[in-house]
């Protein structure tokens, strides 16, 4: 059995709370945002809240978290199909997909492969994924969150790598918003946490 409608809506409403409220950072991609909803997405939505027959910054500042919350449900864990992954894996891979984007799916496709499961990289969850990491955590019940959260950090750690911009956010450790890598463990064995020395040293060479 899947988790029910009120855990999915407070796991949305912790990444809300995670999210925090309105920003609008130049190095940041997704461009205004509040409470973890891009402008780009209530463009795509036509989420006009100030009714001026336009989606700007205006409309982003008047996000509430209950509207940010049901739009997370909607568009980022049901219609991407999370909710028919394993339980155990809905909290982690649907913050990332609020996070990332299909980058959520393709992280855990390329984990299935490394499993030995055959699963196409494309960022869909289809019938073939579903499967797969349905497999794939009945052979590693107590392993598969904790690698994708593994994975997860490798991944932001590799886009910092490529775009210095983006590097503030995988350095600093301060959670919420803050803190790609804080982000990425919270979902993870306190075991498989990244020491500061060894933390310090992946991130040496980007001073």
């Amino acid at each position: 059995m899947g988790r029910s409608d009120q855990s999915v809506r407070q796991i949305a409403q912790d990444i809300v709370r995670r999210e925090g409220g309105y920003v609008n950072d130049p190095d940041d991609r997704g461009g205004a945002t509040n409470y973890g909803v891009t402008i780009h997405t209530m463009r795509r939505l036509g989420l006009d809240l100030t009714g001026d027959g336009a989606v700007t910054s205006a409309d982003v500042r008047r996000l509430t978290a209950a509207q940010a919350t049901d739009i997370f449900v909607e568009h980022y864990f049901t219609r991407p199909r999370i909710s028919e992954l394993p339980v155990d894996l809905h909290a982690t891979v649907f913050d990332m997909y609020v996070n990332a984007g299909r980058n959520a799916v393709t992280i855990l496709q390329r984990l299935l492969i490394k499993m030995g499961f055959v699963v196409r990289v494309d960022g869909i969850i289809g019938p073939k994924t579903i499967a797969a990491t349905a497999r794939a955590m009945a052979a590693a019940p107590d392993h598969l969150v904790d690698a994708y959260g593994i994975e997860r950090r490798t991944y932001y750690f590799a886009l910092a790598d490529r775009r210095p911009s983006n590097r503030k956010y995988a350095r600093t450790r301060a959670g919420g918003k803050g803190g790609w890598i804080t982000r990425a463990e919270s979902f993870i064995a306190r075991r498989y946490h990244m020491s500061q020395v060894a933390f310090e040293q992946r991130t040496a060479a980007w001073d």
